[in-house]
């Protein structure tokens, strides 16, 4: 197998002329940029509908698109819209920036004008979408609808007809709703139909895209309404137990995430069919796919419902294997990078190499003073996927500013060019991670770009600020360009 680079870039991190990174002439762009750099593959993060926090993580569901990533110049062109009436639109006035309130504030009801507008209803190429993707899209187009009707309040406290979805509540509120639950089923339409082009478009071009599939679903979402039963959930449908991390060096109290978790014995009994179902459909969408918390499906974390912190949890057995056999037996084999970051066990390794899929390594983990880390260089095996830094991480520039001058010394002697001022070292980094053996190299834009960390994309276990930076336009030059691709065939990539 040759060995391959792409960059990690968001789609809600694009450059666009509405507030923020969509299906635009932007994404289009850069498909081109990543052709010309030399690059093999984009990867992105989760494209679902975002809600409280903004996080692609926590998404109102894990098959549907987020309406934001529609492009309303594609809408201009086709009659839907008037340039007028979007330029008519506050999206905020910080190019490097996403303003989530005036995008929900501003672009829903430019869509409502489209939806009015289009003759959907009558489109076979709409009737063929609402076929295809019947066995997720009524459920969750309902449930926003109704989640609008009452204000976004979560569905555990909406009236118990529709909260348990009984025949006369679920038949009542499909018809008071009607036109809402059309405009639901509109922006799907819209979204997936956009993403199918550009992704075409990328694959002629040679360019392969790495999508991201969080291991848990959010409990206010469509998923968790609509089949309880997957999920560890009690009588009243509340949580027995939430997901997270236990408490180490980066958080006293640990992590707590608040993802209801799964009810693996139920999911054994039906032969998995929800995860087959929903790696299906990411296979649609992506070329290849990367799991997030692999660790996860060797043994999962979990915090009493209702705890405020997560030092009270306790690790228990996930499925392992049994998961991955039938993934394999049902859908072949496919290419998958596992999220293997974080504390290991041999058992988690064990895992890993069981399954077969390359685990990664992150360049901004591997440099503490006196420790020969496994995120190192000379330690990996080929089988991986390096990266300078992931979206959870800070910048390469902002993480090198904050070393300490041990960590920094070391740096150094291990790059072996103690002479590349600050404001240049990225470089080396990125340089360091392309001549390693892994077979695949991916690094974030903004560690090409050199930027500091104002640009860092997300910041774990902090709500508000994450998710929000954008690529300011023009700053992927020619030059970068050139630099990039002589990197890349210098490295054999």
């Amino acid at each position: 197998m040759d060995k391959t680079a792409g960059i990690l870039f968001a789609i809600s991190s694009l450059p666009s002329k509405y507030g923020i990174g969509c299906f635009s002439k932007e994404a289009y762009k850069f498909v081109d940029w990543l052709v010309e750099a030399g690059q093999t593959f984009w990867q992105i993060l989760p494209l679902g509908p975002t809600g409280y926090g903004d996080s692609p993580y926590q998404s109102f569901s894990t098959f549907a698109g987020n309406p934001y990533f529609i492009d309303l110049e594609t809408l201009i062109s086709e009659g839907l819209l008037t340039r007028e009436e979007c330029d008519s639109v506050d999206f905020g006035t910080d190019e490097q920036s996403v303003d989530y309130e005036k995008q929900y504030n501003g672009r829903y009801v430019l869509l409502r004008k489209a939806c009015e507008r289009s003759g959907h209803k009558n489109s076979t190429e709409y009737k063929a979408f609402l076929e295809k993707n019947e066995a997720w899209v009524y459920d969750y187009c309902l449930y926003m609808a109704v989640k609008n009707h009452f204000g976004g309040i979560n569905w555990t406290e909406w009236p118990e007809a529709i909260h348990s979805r009984t025949e006369e509540g679920l038949r009542e509120y499909k018809e008071k709703l009607a036109d809402e639950i059309d405009f639901q089923l509109f922006m799907q339409f819209q979204f997936f139909n956009q993403w199918h082009k550009l992704r075409a478009y990328a694959n002629k071009k040679g360019i392969k895209i790495i999508g991201d599939i969080p291991i848990y679903v959010a409990f206010d979402s469509a998923d968790t309404w609509a089949n309880p039963k997957l999920f560890q959930l009690d009588e009243e449908n509340l949580p027995v137990a939430v997901a997270g991390c236990p408490p180490d060096a980066f958080s006293a109290t640990g992590q707590l995430w608040g993802n209801p978790l799964y009810a693996w014995d139920y999911h054994k009994k039906t032969g998995y069919d929800w995860w087959m179902k929903r790696v299906a459909c990411c296979f649609k969408l992506y070329d290849i796919i990367r799991i997030d918390h692999f660790r996860g499906f060797d043994e999962y974390y979990a915090i009493p419902y209702g705890d405020e912190t997560a030092e009270n949890g306790e690790w228990m057995p996930g499925p392992g294997m049994d998961l991955f056999l039938k993934m394999k037996e049902t859908l072949g084999d496919l290419p998958i990078i596992a999220e293997d970051l974080g504390f290991l066990t041999d058992t988690v390794r064990q895992l890993l190499k069981d399954s077969g899929y390359p685990g990664m390594k992150v360049l901004e983990f591997a440099f503490v003073a006196g420790e020969d880390s496994d995120y190192l260089p000379h330690n990996y095996d080929k089988n991986c996927v390096v990266y300078t830094g992931t979206h959870d991480n800070d910048t390469l520039q902002g993480w090198y500013q904050t070393l300490s001058e041990e960590d920094k010394e070391m740096t150094k002697e291990y790059l072996n060019n103690p002479y590349t001022p600050d404001e240049e070292v990225h470089w080396d980094f990125i340089s360091l991670a392309m001549r390693s053996v892994a077979d695949t190299c991916i690094i974030p834009v903004q560690d090409y770009l050199g930027l500091g960390n104002k640009a860092r994309i997300n910041m774990p276990s902090t709500l508000g600020g994450n998710w929000m930076w954008r690529m300011k336009k023009g700053a992927f030059t020619d030059e970068l360009i050139k630099k990039i691709r002589k990197t890349t065939e210098v490295c054999a990539r």
